[in-house]
């Protein structure tokens, strides 16, 4: 059974945080943020639902640039108990699928747990003064990619929260594997 985020706490203030991605630079998340808001994708390269998700998400994450609003991808699995979500696999994850927003790593799991992260893929959508808008799924996908012309639910809320600033009243939680988390020391 797949992981569930929480229904969204609006207007709970995001924590920027500085996290090394796969170009070899370190990323403030905030820093990706566009004028009219941002999107913070918790997503791994082994889970099925983000794979199913994947080329979807590359599409809404380019449209949404569009509408004035930034993305950004972030791996806090435990690469130590799951390799294929290791730091190298995530470079070629994001080269595979033609990513052209940062794909960072959370190796001490801080933004996962602050951000209250649960599943990949887990959505985000903060409005321009980085409070949560939306908690939601990328689309009615599951594992296996639904069929066209689904309603792109992260696509339309963000493009509402650009124009307004507010996310949608009725949103649809994501649904995904678990966050892989390292054994509390």
């Amino acid at each position: 059974m797949g992981a569930i985020p929480p229904v969204c706490d609006f207007g709970w203030q995001a924590v920027d945080f500085v996290l090394p991605g796969i170009d070899g630079k370190s990323h403030s998340i905030f820093s990706h943020a566009g004028p009219n808001g941002l999107v913070v994708a918790f997503i791994c390269n082994h889970c099925p639902y983000v794979k199913a998700a994947i080329p979807r998400m590359v599409r809404d994450a380019n449209d949404l640039k569009a509408e004035g609003v930034g993305f950004v991808a972030i791996n806090s699995n435990d690469a130590d108990a799951y390799p294929d979500d290791s730091f190298d696999n995530m470079k070629l994850f994001a080269r595979t699928n033609g990513f052209t927003f940062p794909y960072l790593h959370d190796e001490h799991q801080r933004v996962a747990r602050a951000y209250g992260a649960v599943c990949t893929p887990d959505f985000v959508g903060l409005n321009n003064e980085l409070t949560l808008q939306y908690r939601g799924r990328l689309d009615a996908s599951r594992r296996d990619v639904g069929p066209p012309g689904l309603r792109r639910d992260l696509f339309e809320a963000m493009k509402q929260v650009a124009r307004t600033g507010d996310g949608p009243l009725d949103q649809i939680a994501s649904i995904g594997c678990s966050i892989k988390w390292k054994d509390a020391a």
